[in-house]
Parts: C-alpha cells; structure tokens; sequence
C-alpha cells in the first residue's frame, strides 16, 4: 500500500472532523462521517481533484451523518457502518436528529462486523466496535498508517458523551482500555471532534480512562 494522506473538513453546526483518507498519487479517497452538506463536500474533493470511492460511518448521530444521503448520490460510493449501529442510522428519534429540528435517517448499503477488514480503492481498514457513546460506535484503523478514526469514542484528553439513547459510560471506558489503549502508543488518533492526538498521549493523560 502507497503512503496514506488523511485530509480533513470540519462540518456542520457542532464542528463534527469529516476525514477524507487517499494514498498518495491516487485521486480516490475513502470519506468518514459526511457531517452535513454533501454536496459542499462532493464539490469540495471534486475541486481538488478527488472522488469518493467510499463512504465510512463511525456511528449514526445525525452529526455525523447529515450529509451522507446526497453524498451517496452525488459520488455512487457505498455507505458502510457498523451493524450494531443499524437502529441509530435508520431512525431520527435514537439518532437525536428529530430532537434537534432536522430529523434524517440513512440506510448504509453494506453493515460491517466487529473486527471484519474492508478494502475500498486499495487501502484496507479494520472495524473496531468501541460500543458506549453509541450502542454501535466504532473506529476504522488503518494499521500500515498507523492512523484511528475514533469517532465520538475518544478525544484529545476526552471521551465521548453517553447520555444520549444507547449510550454507557463503563461500557466507553471499557472500549478504550481494551479496544484502543492495546494499540502502539505511536497510532495517532483523529477524533469526531477537537485536535489530533495519539494512542500514547491519551493512555497518559486521559483523565477518564485512567
């Protein structure tokens, strides 16, 4: 696999990181969490030369999701998202996004398992379900990088909230010690929201995950 870039959009009306992930030299990208405006999004990539091969979903708040349906149109990539996180995608009211005043749902066209890898425009990831903010939350690595894509599970010296529907405080805790903090110390991790960190500086310095 060619050296990965990652490029970064932030999106929408609570400043949600839609990632864009792509090798070097290749025009294809893999785009995580269309945070709202799909087609700004489309026309934006489109405008620097690239296209969307595929569309990952961490989890199903609308947040993260507000774009993917005109995305999907607009590029004919497919949609994927963690198969536990079925309910919050399909339906407005457990995806807060009816409480909010826009209510949305997606139907991603392929549902993941725990663990399962997929490769889309030559670069392969693997699903790590990191239930707690979401019933379904999730994160996509991609080892060769040593990049996380961790969602709303884990933040700059933060976790993720979990008092909406599905929502666990151990249950978040629980994922990031066992599923996140048993990387290498050097995988940096790119959250939903706020700054870049790492695996290291997160297992040192998080305060709710001591």
């Amino acid at each position: 696999m060619a050296d990965l870039k990652i490029g970064r959009l932030t999106l929408g009306i609570c400043q949600t990181n839609c990632y864009f992930i792509y090798q070097e030299g290749s025009s294809e990208v893999i785009f995580i969490d269309p945070a709202d405006q799909g087609e700004y999004i489309y026309n934006a990539l489109k405008d620097r030369g690239f296209t969307v091969a595929g569309i990952l979903l961490t989890h199903g708040h609308f947040d993260h999701i507000w774009g993917t349906n005109e995305l999907r149109s607009l590029s004919g990539a497919r949609i994927y998202a963690y198969e536990a996180e079925k309910a919050l995608c399909e339906d407005a009211q457990t995806n807060v996004s009816d409480q909010v005043g826009r209510p949305y749902t997606v139907v991603p066209d392929v549902y993941l398992k725990d663990g399962e890898e997929v490769t889309i425009a030559g670069i392969t990831c693997k699903l790590i379900s990191t239930p707690g903010h979401t019933v379904g939350s999730c994160c996509y690595y991609f080892e060769d990088a040593k990049m996380l894509i961790s969602g709303d599970t884990l933040f700059q010296e933060s976790v993720g909230r979990t008092d909406f529907p599905t929502g666990s405080q151990s249950a978040i805790v629980r994922s990031i010690k066992e599923k996140l903090f048993v990387l290498p110390d050097d995988v940096k991790v790119y959250p939903g929201h706020g700054d870049v960190t790492s695996i290291g500086a997160e297992k040192q310095y998080n305060p709710y995950c001591q």
